[in-house]
């Protein structure tokens, strides 16, 4: 597994930091069904759980790119 620097318009950025950014896109669709259908209301810590979800598609999306590059 190989992660190289992008180019984006002249400035190298690190692939971990466009996953970052992949993964929190993500999560705002998936927040906004869990706010519209109550599921929120179900678990103990709201913020921790959407944190927790954010930490898996992040983790997602990583181990995706490294099968994908590999």
């Amino acid at each position: 597994m190989r992660y190289a620097e992008i180019d984006l318009l002249g400035v190298y950025v690190a692939p971990i930091a466009l996953m970052i950014v992949a993964a929190w896109l993500l999560l705002l669709p998936v927040r906004r069904l869990a706010e519209h259908f109550g599921l929120l209301r179900f678990v103990w810590h709201p913020a921790l759980f959407v944190f927790a979800v954010y930490t898996i598609l992040l983790s997602m999306i990583v181990l995706l790119a490294g099968r994908i590059t590999g």
